[in-house]
C-alpha cells in the first residue's frame, strides 16, 4: 500500500490553491509530509525528545545485561558497550526516520540481548555471538521481502503470541533480580533471597527502593517513570559513595563516581568484530536453534508494535495498513544485523515510541530527533557509567512486569490454551531458556489439540515447528543412543 493512499491528496484544485500551499511549505515539511500528517515541527521535535527520554534507560540496560563471558572467559568492556548501545540506536532510528519517515524509535531489544547473554555466548565467543545477531537480522530482511514474515505471524496461535512475551518478561526480570543480588543460586535450594536468605548490602536495597519508586511513578501515570527512577537512584547511590556509608567493593560494577571529564570520545573498540563460522563445537542443530531463537525473540513484538503505534499516531487504517509499513518491517530487521556488527545485539522498535506519538508525533522528523539524542550519548559515556548496575536492574524487572501484562488476553478458563501458555511463560525463566519454554508451549499446544480431535485446526507450520522442536529436546538421548558422546 503507497502512502500516498492515507493520506490526504494535496494537488491543485481549479484555483490552484492546492499547488500554492504545497510550493509555500519548506523541504523539510514536504519530505515528511508533516502539514499532510496535521502535524507541526515543534511537535515533532517535543515528540522525539519525549521518545528519546522514555527509552534512554536502554544505554544503562544493554551493557548490564551483555556484561557476562562468553566461553573463552572474555567480556565486552561497559563503555564500549554503552558506545555500540548509543551508536546502533542512532543509527537504525535515523534510518527509520528518513527513509521510513514513521515516529518509531529503536534500539537494543532486551529479548535479542538476553538470549545472546544467557543462550549464545556461553556456547561460543561474543564475535561470534554477534554474527549470530547478523544471520538473525538477514533472515528478518528476507521474511519481509518475501512476505513470509506475515504468514508466519499468522500461523502461530494468537496465546502463544502472548505466551512467549510474557515469558520473555519473566525472563528479563530474573536477570534483573540476579543482577542485583536480591535472588542468588541457594545452598539447600535452587535460589535464594540473597546469598544467605536475606539482603545483603546497601547496594540490593537500593536496587529495592529504585523498583518500588518506579512502580510508584508509573501508577500515578507519570511520563519517563523508568529513566527518573534510575536517575534517582543513581544519585542516592553517588551521595551514600561520597559520605563513605556504602563500602566501595559491595558495588557489583564498581563504585558510582566519575572518573575524569564527563565527555569523551566513543569507544568503538567492538564495532566491527563479528565472526561466521567456527561453530564446529556447538554443531549445526544448536547454530540452527540459536538464529530461530533470535528470531523469535526479535519477531513478535516488532510487527504489533509498529502498527499499534501507527495506529495510535493515525497512520493506519482499519485493516491495520499504514504507509511505509513494509519500509518499517525491512529497517527492524536490519536493526538485526546493524546491532550485531555495532556489537549491541540486535535492534527492534520500542514500545515507548507511542510517548512520542502522544505528544503529538507523526511522521519521521520525531525519529530522526530522537536518533540525534542517541548519537549525542556517544559523548557522554562516562556520565552513563556511573549508574551502578544495581540500580540499572530495577528497570529490567519493571520492563518484565510491563511485559506479563499481556497475560489479561489469555482466557485462562480454556486449558487448551491455559495449559501451552502456563508451560511457556515458566519454563523460560527456570531454565534460562527462551527456546525451551517456546519449544514446551508448541509442543503441548499441538498435543492437546490432537487429545481433543481438533488436529486440523493445526497448520502445517505448527506441525513442523512441533517436529523441530522434538527433535530439540531429544537431541541429547538420541546422539546417546548413537554412541555419538
Amino acid at each position: 500500500m503507497t502512502q500516498q493512499s492515507l493520506e490526504p491528496s494535496t494537488t491543485a484544485d481549479d484555483s490552484g490553491e492546492g499547488t500554492r500551499i504545497a510550493a509555500g511549505r519548506s523541504w523539510l515539511d514536504r519530505y515528511f509530509h508533516i502539514s499532510k500528517r496535521g502535524s507541526t515541527v515543534a511537535r515533532e521535535v517535543r515528540g522525539g525528545v519525549t521518545t528519546f527520554m522514555a527509552m534512554a534507560y536502554i544505554l544503562l540496560l544493554n551493557p548490564l545485561i551483555l556484561s557476562g563471558k562468553d566461553a573463552a572467559g572474555d567480556t565486552l568492556g561497559q563503555k564500549a558497550l554503552i558506545t555500540a548501545t548509543a551508536f546502533a540506536a542512532a543509527f537504525t532510528t535515523l534510518l527509520m526516520g528518513f527513509f521510513g519517515k514513521v515516529p518509531l524509535a529503536l534500539a537494543a531489544g532486551l529479548s535479542v540481548s538476553g538470549v545472546l547473554s544467557s543462550q549464545v555466548a556461553p556456547q561460543m565467543t561474543w564475535p561470534q555471538a554477534m554474527g549470530m545477531c547478523v544471520m538473525y537480522g538477514v533472515v528478518i530482511m528476507l521474511l519481509v521481502v518475501t512476505g513470509l514474515r506475515e504468514m508466519i505471524m499468522n500461523a502461530i496461535p494468537l496465546a502463544l503470541k502472548h505466551a512467549i512475551t510474557m515469558g520473555i518478561g519473566l525472563f528479563i526480570a530474573l536477570i534483573g533480580l540476579v543482577k542485583a543480588g536480591f535472588v542468588h543460586q541457594g545452598k539447600a535450594t535452587p535460589v535464594t533471597l540473597g546469598p544467605t536468605g536475606e539482603l545483603a548490602g546497601w547496594p540490593v536495597l537500593l536496587f529495592a527502593a529504585t523498583l518500588l519508586v518506579i512502580f510508584m511513578l508509573q501508577a500515578r501515570g507519570v511520563p519517563g517513570a523508568i529513566l527518573i527512577g534510575i536517575l534517582g537512584g543513581t544519585v542516592i547511590a553517588v551521595v551514600l559513595n561520597a559520605l563513605g556509608v556504602i563500602d566501595p567493593k559491595q558495588w557489583a560494577s564498581g563504585a558510582p563516581e566519575l572518573h575524569g571529564s564527563a565527555v569523551s570520545m566513543p569507544d568503538f573498540s567492538i564495532f566491527g568484530k563479528v565472526e561466521f563460522g567456527g561453530w564446529g563445537s556447538v554443531g549445526a542443530m544448536t547454530v540452527g536453534m540459536i538464529v530461530f531463537t533470535l528470531v523469535l525473540a526479535g519477531f513478535f513484538d516488532a510487527m504489533a508494535t509498529i502498527i499499534g503505534v501507527g495506529t495510535e499516531a493515525k497512520l493506519a487504517d482499519e485493516q491495520g495498513r499504514m504507509p511505509g509499513l513494509s519500509k518499517a518491517l525491512f529497517i527492524d530487521g536490519a536493526g538485526g544485523a546493524i546491532g550485531g556488527i555495532a556489537g549491541a545485539s540486535g535492534q527492534t522498535v520500542f514500545v515507548e515510541s507511542a510517548t512520542g506519538v502522544g505528544e503529538g508525533a507523526r511522521t519521521g522528523l520525531s525519529s530522526v530527533v530522537t536518533g540525534l539524542f542517541f548519537a549525542a550519548c556517544l559523548f557522554f559515556t562516562p556520565l552513563t557509567a556511573i549508574v551502578p548496575g544495581e540500580v540499572a536492574a530495577a528497570a529490567l524487572v519493571v520492563i518484565g512486569a510491563m511485559m506479563m501484562m499481556n497475560a489479561r488476553h489469555v482466557d485462562w478458563a480454556d486449558r487448551a490454551t491455559a495449559i501451552p501458555v502456563f508451560l511457556t511463560v515458566v519454563i523460560m525463566p527456570f531454565t534460562y531458556s527462551i527456546t525451551a519454554g517456546v519449544a514446551a508451549g508448541v509442543i503441548s499446544y499441538v498435543a492437546i489439540k490432537i487429545a481433543q480431535g481438533k488436529a486440523r485446526e493445526i497448520g502445517a507450520f505448527m506441525w513442523g515447528l512441533t517436529l523441530i522442536f522434538l527433535v530439540y529436546f531429544s537431541l541429547n538421548p538420541i546422539e546417546s543412543w548413537m554412541g555419538v558422546h
